[in-house]
């Protein structure tokens, strides 16, 4: 296995048309030779309220609040990504790019409240079993890139698939703007 992609975007190629992951952006947690877990990031559920399925995270919930859709697997868990105010010495497990990481749902609000700033609630992830993201990527199906902490809260999760792709060097900001359907072109 090559490095871990932990930390990164991943940016859906034009190669996948299939509408579960059709220009989706996925922000990789955790990525080993087991396997690949992510979230993706730009597909909001609208009318679904953070208040109404996980209400004690609405006070730092980040626009929109909303829950979004993380992926095809397991659709009823719930997984929520935490950016850490930058406070020194305050232990910030399970970062995994700049402040943000994986929350631990165990664990009381009240412990988090005091130096958590925002976040972003997901039903359900993507996940891959070991060798399948490896395989996915030799067919080019994915774009992978650099996450900013700004990606995983963008206020604009529609427009996401294709902001990331304009801040990309060379070629590949061209993708940027290839229509739905390249046929149309």
């Amino acid at each position: 296995m090559a490095d871990s992609l932990a930390g990164k975007l991943l940016l859906a190629s034009l190669r996948i048309t299939e509408p579960t992951f059709f220009r989706t952006v996925v922000f990789v947690c955790a990525h080993d030779a087991e396997g690949a877990l992510g979230v993706v990031i730009n597909r909001p559920l609208k009318g679904e309220a953070v208040a109404r399925h996980l209400p004690r995270f609405e006070p730092f919930a980040s626009e929109p609040a909303v829950l979004f859709s993380g992926g095809p697997v397991e659709t009823a868990a719930a997984l929520v990504l935490g950016r850490w105010k930058p406070i020194l010495d305050i232990p910030t497990p399970n970062l995994i790019v700049g402040r943000t990481g994986l929350l631990d749902l165990s664990r009381p609000i009240e412990e988090l409240s005091g130096s958590l700033a925002e976040v972003r609630l997901y039903a359900g992830y993507a996940g891959w079993t070991g060798g399948q993201l490896e395989a996915e990527l030799e067919q080019e199906s994915w774009f992978v890139v650099d996450a900013m902490e700004d990606d995983i809260f963008s206020a604009r999760p529609e427009t996401l698939w294709r902001d990331v792709l304009q801040r990309q060097p060379g070629r590949l900001a061209m993708f940027a703007y290839a229509p739905n359907d390249p046929g149309v072109n």
